[in-house]
């Protein structure tokens, strides 16, 4: 069991007076360097050989394109795609009607086939040629392993998780005959790019880190903004307004909700106008990670429903103080089952209700994968980029959330980010002096704030002036 650093029982947590962190919204999104792409096509093909993989089919759509992506650097926007990847090194591009002009810009050389398959419903498909053939003249397979690479691992006990596809079924269906027919294997590998022991997308480089804290640190930027623009009678959509910027992409659906969710089966931000005491979340986010908040319409205790009053002590500040143990506890060589076990010990599940991995991994997902859960054995490494994502779920409770993304770097790695990238470097001292400074959080030095709101929690939405913070003895 990890020994924790200091006491964290709620006594020592109180609502005070914060200075809130200040808002720079930078407009100009990085674009990673070419010897970044060219180092994460090497790692993959290492992963190959680990794994004893020929030739590797990587899937993408619009939602789940963050594998593929990861090697092109660009998505299928509204069409399928597919990337063959072979041991040799050599890459094949298969895609769809509007995206083929795309080949010619992929940050991976690769060939291309014209896949009308992929194309949108109704739109010409010239080739009479069908989807299996079209594989077995454009690819040799005979004799390989293969990979199917999906966006999912699954690890329930009761699944054969290397026979279990989360690609459409015609894909899997011809690379299946296929491989019958050439005495090949087929195999789903999804883990080469997010499993949580050794996949090749669940450490960054410097260059990485600086390309996902844009994204981060915007949906940070975004929510607190429109956090402090909340007012009683403004509506939903009004105060969403201000969780877009630049066009950006995001990662997940955004939230803003006042009152009770899902009404009509609404998960959109609605026509509906912010009431004193009304539960609140809201969240958005883009590559590299999300911001979000839950907690009430209000300024003051006395502004809750009757049947809540005590929410503070029943739920915001246990949920606080389980917060900041992660932060102030986490290491890099410990492992993602001695960081579970450490927040059940400060915040019990059969208690306060949560259900999901406390922490996961963030890359152009929101939730890539999790080295978090019981028992695990995975070891946090440097170069992971992680939410601080723990829910409770407190029946008859609104809910407590300060979710906001962090990185994990050892002295070579943060020596790597004061060297290149001077300026994402000053604004990680700024975040963790004024976490040292304002909210009493001691940091270990391999935590990487990746926004500005890290650590900051205003349970009452009315209230900008006070936040949640640590007020007991730094060294108890």
């Amino acid at each position: 069991m990890h020994e924790l650093k200091k006491t964290y029982d709620s006594a020592r947590f109180s609502l005070t007076e914060v200075k809130a962190p200040s808002i720079v919204f930078n407009a100009q999104p990085p674009v990673l360097k070419q010897e970044t792409l060219v180092e994460r096509k090497e790692k993959l093909l290492q992963a190959m050989k680990n794994k004893g993989l020929d030739t590797v089919f990587i899937y993408a759509d619009r939602e789940h394109a963050g594998n593929f992506e990861y090697l092109t650097g660009f998505i299928p926007r509204f069409e399928e795609g597919l990337l063959e990847v072979t041991a040799e090194g050599e890459a094949c591009l298969f895609l769809g009607n509007e995206n083929l002009k795309m080949a010619n810009h992929s940050r991976l050389p690769a060939s291309l086939v014209h896949i009308p398959h992929f194309s949108l419903p109704n739109q010409p498909m010239d080739n009479a040629k069908s989807f299996k053939a079209i594989l077995s003249e454009e690819t040799d397979l005979k004799g390989k392993k293969i990979g199917i690479v999906g966006w999912k691992r699954f690890t329930s006990s009761f699944d054969d998780n290397r026979q279990l596809y989360d690609v459409p079924y015609f894909i899997v269906e011809a690379l299946l005959s296929l491989a019958k027919e050439q005495d090949a294997t087929v195999v789903s590998a999804a883990e080469l790019f997010i499993g949580e022991h050794d996949g090749v997308r669940t450490t960054n480089n410097a260059d990485e880190v600086h390309y996902y804290e844009y994204g981060s640190n915007l949906a940070s930027n975004c929510v607190l903004e429109a956090m402090d623009l909340i007012e009683i009678g403004k509506t939903e959509t009004e105060i969403a307004s201000y969780l877009s910027r630049y066009g950006q992409p995001h990662n997940i659906t955004t939230i803003c909700a006042t009152g009770d969710r899902f009404t009509d089966a609404v998960i959109y931000p609605r026509d509906k106008a912010v009431a004193l005491g009304d539960k609140f979340s809201i969240t958005t986010g883009y590559k590299g990670g999300l911001t979000s908040r839950a907690g009430y319409i209000a300024n003051e205790t006395a502004d809750l429903p009757a049947e809540v009053e005590d929410y503070l002590e029943r739920v915001a500040i246990p949920y606080y103080a389980a917060t900041v143990t992660w932060m102030e506890n986490i290491r890099i060589g410990m492992t993602g089952g001695a960081l579970y076990d450490m927040i059940e010990s400060v915040l019990p599940k059969e208690t306060y209700g949560w259900h999901l991995n406390p922490g996961h991994l963030a890359a152009d997902e929101e939730w890539m994968s999790s080295p978090v859960y019981p028992n695990s054995t995975a070891e946090l490494k440097s170069g992971m980029l992680f939410q601080v994502d723990i829910i409770p779920s407190v029946p008859h409770y609104g809910g407590a959330s300060a979710e906001t993304g962090i990185a994990l770097a050892d002295e070579k790695l943060r020596n790597k980010i004061k060297e290149h990238y001077p300026a994402l470097w000053e604004r990680f001292e700024k975040r963790r002096n004024y976490m040292k400074e304002e909210l009493n959080i001691q940091l270990p030095p391999e935590l990487l704030p990746l926004s500005d709101t890290v650590g900051y929690y205003r349970p009452y939405f009315l209230n900008k002036e006070k936040a949640l913070k640590f007020t007991g003895s730094v060294n108890q």
